[in-house]
């Protein structure tokens, strides 16, 4: 039987039978021997199949259960098989591995306990605005910004990214179910009040190879009122604790 690794990389995937392998292969060349488990969020296609051909480990869902159950399902997963770091990129192939690579090397070096990749922070050769967005969607992150700083009490640029490496510390908290339709945010939210050190990393990230940004026609809107809700939630919550 082959050794475990210390760290776990986990794929939210459903039906991603196409952009699947790219992502699995480019794991396997930048993160070898690193524990790649892909979880299958009750898809239709051949996801599971194309996982397994890439070498990953599947937790499958009989049923669709949406992104915040399959990111609580990696991060469950990661803390139950005794894991001490954990990383976790996204199956439509926008997370450049290498990324992750320089986002897990914080984490081991213990610098921080979360690291999360965002598009919008500059530094360490990564120039300012390197993004441009239309003025709604420049509207769209303005607002989220606004509302997640006026929860963790610091400014966080990137809120929504997917692109994470964790230590076990931030395990627990990142598993448990989540109460709203933005998973970052609040799982943001619990490690700020643990007192976890958070760091929020430049990267590049690519264009999608399917499926369309969460800040884009209705989605941005809805995304905005979802986050907003988290916040109001979190603040209720915390009252009646």
């Amino acid at each position: 039987m082959a050794e475990r690794s210390e760290t776990l990389v986990f794929v939210p995937a459903f039906n991603e039978e196409s952009s699947l392998p790219d992502v699995l292969a480019e794991l396997e060349a930048e993160l070898a021997g690193v524990d790649v488990l892909v979880v299958n969020d009750g898809s239709t296609d051949r996801t599971t199949e194309v996982a397994r051909a890439g070498g990953a480990d599947v937790l499958s869902f009989p049923a669709n259960r949406g992104l915040p159950a399959a990111i609580a399902g990696g991060y469950s997963y990661a803390a139950d098989h005794g894991y001490r770091f954990c990383g976790r990129v996204d199956a439509d192939g926008q997370h450049p591995v290498p990324e992750l690579r320089r986002l897990l090397e914080r984490v081991r070096s213990g610098a921080c306990d979360v690291a999360v990749g965002s598009r919008f922070v500059s530094g360490e050769g990564y120039p300012e605005r390197r993004y441009r967005s239309s003025p709604a969607r420049q509207l769209g992150h303005f607002v989220l910004r606004r509302l997640v700083r006026s929860r963790v009490d610091r400014p966080f640029m990137d809120a929504t990214s997917g692109l994470y490496a964790v230590n076990k510390r931030a395990l627990p908290l990142l598993a448990q179910p989540y109460d709203a339709g933005a998973p970052e945010v609040e799982g943001l939210i619990r490690l700020a009040e643990a007192g976890l050190r958070i760091e929020e990393v430049p990267v590049d990230m690519r264009d999608r190879t399917h499926g369309q940004s969460k800040l884009h026609g209705k989605k941005a809107l809805t995304l905005v009122l979802t986050v907003g809700l988290t916040v109001l939630l979190g603040r209720r919550l915390r009252r009646g604790r």
